[in-house]
């Protein structure tokens, strides 16, 4: 039986040409608004025939190095600039960027673990419903900024996944190398299957996931890493004029060959790294320690790597659970593909 159409209408009109800055709207029905909707920013940049380039941040609200990114550039980029149409929007689960936190306060709903979505389902699952069915059928390729959020911090990376399509995952894989980040990935999902990645790859089109840093925050040197790479994703897809900007050093290439590169805390406590983040681990190093805090005297727990590579991401907070991911390690390899 095929789902009824989406909820969710949009103040733009996607195939006008020029500049359009406007809505995704989602009426909802609450205690403070009884004919409310879920106002999601989004801009349209249109100016002749070319690919279409569907630019999202605020996928999990904490995560601001894309948020404030696309946010300047839906205010900068011009219709002269470019040649096809560049979709932005900034804030996808705008509830959770508003408040601030990973998941939705209206529903708890984790954006990225809700796809491919339902019409008629919570709100988090109508965001998702639209995204699948409506914006990125009109799409050729997608670039997803993410980065640790408030819980995390990443080394700056973009990445591709193994697709069963290899031309898909060659053109990802290059597209990915092109964004410029000081590392390039090959990255393993713990949980794929519910993921906006997932979504789009399954309809064909060339999909790019980044990490960029962490901490409920960004830093100049984030924001540059990201602006930089947006443009030269741009520009590799052709519609932006221009030469990608290499990064200052030169890529480093990292592989997430399975589910062995994440380390999960199995006690809760204080969590000390011992390796800072991009630093190199040798397989049986000790990489963290976890102190029970309620008592003293007591000796911490280790944490050995399971495999070498270096430190791609790392708990950011010092207080942690069972349960949490406390680091993960990525291999070093000489080349991606």
């Amino acid at each position: 039986m095929s789902k009824r159409p989406s909820p969710i209408s949009a103040t733009v009109d996607f195939d006008a040409e020029g500049v359009q800055h406007g809505f995704l709207k989602l009426p909802i029905s609450t205690d403070e608004s009884a004919w409310g909707a879920v106002m999601i920013p989004v801009t349209v940049i249109k100016r002749g025939e070319g690919p279409t380039a569907l630019l999202t941040g605020g996928n999990h609200g904490d995560e601001y190095e894309g948020i404030t990114a696309l946010q300047k550039l839906s205010s900068r980029l011009t219709a002269e600039d470019i040649r096809g149409r560049v979709i932005i929007v900034p804030t996808m689960n705008a509830p959770a960027a508003q408040a601030g936190r990973r998941t939705s306060p209206m529903d708890g709903g984790n954006l990225n673990r809700s796809f491919p979505g339902d019409p008629d389902g919570s709100v988090t699952e109508k965001i998702a419903d639209y995204f699948t069915r409506v914006l990125v059928p009109m799409c050729d390729v997608v670039l997803d900024l993410h980065s640790g959020g408030r819980t995390l911090d990443i080394v700056p990376f973009a990445a591709s996944h193994v697709l069963d399509d290899a031309d898909q995952q060659r053109q990802a894989l290059a597209a990915a190398k092109a964004f410029g980040a000081p590392y390039a990935m090959m990255m393993f999902e713990l949980d794929a299957e519910a993921l906006f990645d997932t979504a789009v790859e399954r309809q064909g089109k060339i999909f790019v996931a980044t990490e960029l840093g962490g901490g409920g925050t960004s830093t100049p040197e984030s924001l540059a890493i990201t602006e930089r790479g947006i443009r030269n994703f741009l520009i590799h897809f052709g519609l932006l004029e221009g030469e990608p900007e290499a990064p200052a050093e030169p890529q480093v290439y990292l592989d997430m060959p399975d589910a062995s590169c994440y380390v999960q805390s199995e006690h809760s406590g204080l969590l000390e790294l011992t390796v800072a983040l991009g630093e190199a681990v040798e397989q049986g190093q000790v990489i963290a320690r976890v102190y029970d805090m309620t008592r003293s005297g007591a000796a911490p727990v280790e944490y050995r790597a399971g495999r070498g590579g270096v430190l791609a991401a790392r708990r950011f907070p010092a207080n942690v659970h069972m349960g949490d991911t406390i680091a993960v390690i990525a291999e070093v390899v000489d080349a991606l593909g």
